[in-house]
């Protein structure tokens, strides 16, 4: 009877792993079947996307060419670059600034300490399309429009009040005894903030980095608004001219959108184990 018990509960376990793997599986298909259907896309052309009936196989001819359209014709290359800076840009100062104003404000003591932490936390509440006239104003009363500044700046002042939250739930967990111990050997309020607050807080920079990265890399309405100089376009409103008046080459604004897709799938790929041990030790730590 126990030998039949144990087949039996062995045999049920067997099946309930089958069908959690399955459901895995089908998940990993749907989650990766758009990226298919996108590098195929890229390299069709018109007449095959639209009436060939082979809209989710692969290419009958592999038109590579449509790269180059996007690359070199349509400007991609050089709006990939102008992303990559405005971008860059944007994750650089606001993990900086944010994770300098979480330190002071959860290890100094200073009036209107509350006071501050309010107003970086009512910045979460604003929409972030919500200020684009007054935001375009400012910027052309400080000749700013058609800059990098003029996209630099807005995306800073709106990821700031995101990356100090996510900081101070992070940073308010390390004791304040490793701090007191390098205060003891010397060290400045400098030191201590560099040699042992940043590389503690890796992984939540990480997460910072990736959602600033996302919003800063994707983002259109400011791009578009903000910026009507070829020579500071971003991808978003790089691809978006590359539908003509009167004809589309869809392939050529796949292949845009290729190129626009990937360095996301890159940054999550090597940064995903941050992000996720940046939430397990806010979990275990708090």
């Amino acid at each position: 009877m126990k030998n039949n018990k144990g087949s039996l509960g062995k045999a049920k376990k067997t099946i309930w792993e089958v069908i959690v793997y399955g459901l895995l599986f089908s998940w990993a298909i749907i989650s990766i079947f758009p990226i298919y259907w996108l590098m195929t896309f890229s390299l069709k052309s018109n007449s095959e996307i639209f009436g060939g009936g082979n809209m989710l196989g692969l290419p009958k001819e592999w038109l590579w060419g449509n790269y180059t359209k996007a690359l070199v014709n349509g400007k991609v290359g050089l709006y990939f670059m102008n992303s990559v800076i405005v971008t860059g840009m944007t994750i650089l100062i606001t993990v900086i600034v944010a994770l300098m104003a979480t330190y002071a404000l959860t290890r100094m003591i200073f009036r209107c300490k509350k006071s501050m932490n309010i107003i970086y936390m009512l910045g979460l509440t604003i929409p972030i399309h919500s200020a684009l006239l007054p935001i375009f104003i400012m910027l052309r009363t400080f000749k700013l429009v058609n800059s990098y500044a003029a996209l630099i700046l807005p995306y800073v002042g709106f990821a700031i009040p995101m990356a100090v939250m996510i900081f101070i739930g992070f940073m308010s967990s390390i004791p304040k005894e490793l701090e007191e111990s390098a205060c003891l050997d010397g060290c400045s309020v400098y030191g201590v903030f560099f040699r042992i607050i940043m590389p503690l807080m890796k992984p939540a920079m990480a997460t910072v980095a990736i959602f600033t990265f996302l919003q800063a890399w994707n983002e259109l309405m400011f791009a578009v608004v903000f910026i009507s100089d070829t020579k500071y376009k971003t991808l978003t409103v790089g691809i978006q001219s590359l539908a003509g008046q009167y004809t589309i080459d869809w392939g050529a604004i796949g292949a845009g959108l290729v190129v626009a897709t990937i360095p996301t799938l890159i940054v999550y790929i090597f940064m995903s184990k941050q992000v996720q041990d940046s939430l397990i030790a806010g979990a275990i730590k708090g």
